[in-house]
């Protein structure tokens, strides 16, 4: 069977990686230092597959959601063949797939980078590490510093939970079809905070309400959340890209004990 043609490849918005040389350097980039089993989101041609396999410290899971692909697979590994799951990574069960805790590694898709990143955010107890190669603007934005231009609500998010790294930048040219941009591969590794000191709820509030309003003060991006309460605070002065991530904790503390009267 033929590999996944180029039309498929646009259809789904990927761009499959054609250079084995950066195939396995992604494939060794990933530690699973934590744990055995590792999950690949969207194999498409099995560009990365073919590495992951060779490795013997890992158990290879896969999710892809063309059913073209997903036959080529089968047919080029049938040894993944019994852990190869026709489906959509966003909606597929993971604690009943994965039965503990698993790493992660693919080619992400540009179109739903975000929205992996959140469900990854929902399991973070489970996943101890990340390895994927993702638009290169993304991946700065996931590895941004507070007062950078590409520091926003991933940043804040993700670096709560995770360790991350930019390991290497990706050409145009080592994909089919080419994308318009860059890529680039990072590295998440979950940190020592099992929980953060704060209504997590109510900060992850905090964060997506400022930057969703970035060019305001905190003063003023905060009282959809703040309704008749007061606060008074340092931190109110500032924009939500100068904050770090400790004192997005501090804010949503500040705007809890307000809402409850505490001033």
């Amino acid at each position: 069977m033929a590999p996944p043609s180029v039309r498929t490849k646009k259809r789904l918005g990927q761009h499959f990686l054609t250079d084995m040389a950066i195939a396995e350097r992604i494939a060794h980039s990933l530690t699973a230092a934590k744990s055995r089993s590792v999950l690949e989101v969207g194999p498409g041609t099995g560009a990365l597959t073919h590495f992951l396999l060779r490795r013997e410290d890992i158990t290879l899971y896969a999710v892809e959601v063309d059913a073209e692909a997903t036959s080529y697979l089968r047919q080029r590994f049938p040894e993944l063949a019994p852990r190869l799951v026709h489906g959509s990574f966003l909606q597929v069960d993971l604690p009943q797939l994965m039965r503990g805790r698993f790493c992660l590694i693919g080619n992400f898709p540009y179109n739903i980078s975000s929205q992996i990143f959140f469900k990854v955010l929902e399991h973070k107890d489970s996943v101890p590490e990340v390895v994927c190669m993702l638009q290169k603007e993304v991946a700065a934005r996931l590895a941004g510093s507070p007062g950078s231009k590409a520091y926003g609500i991933l940043s804040v998010l993700l670096q709560a939970y995770y360790d991350i790294e930019y390991l290497f930048t990706v050409d145009e040219h080592v994909f089919a079809p080419p994308p318009r941009v860059k890529s680039a591969v990072v590295r998440l590794t979950r940190n020592s905070v099992p929980a953060l000191c704060c209504n997590e709820a109510l900060f992850r509030q905090v964060v997506k309400t400022t930057f969703n309003q970035r060019r305001k003060t905190l003063r003023n991006s905060l009282k959809p959340l703040l309704g008749d309460a007061t606060l008074s605070h340092p931190l109110l002065a500032m924009r939500p890209e100068q904050l770090s991530v400790a004192e997005f904790v501090e804010l949503a503390n500040a705007v809890e004990k307000a809402r409850s009267g505490g001033g």
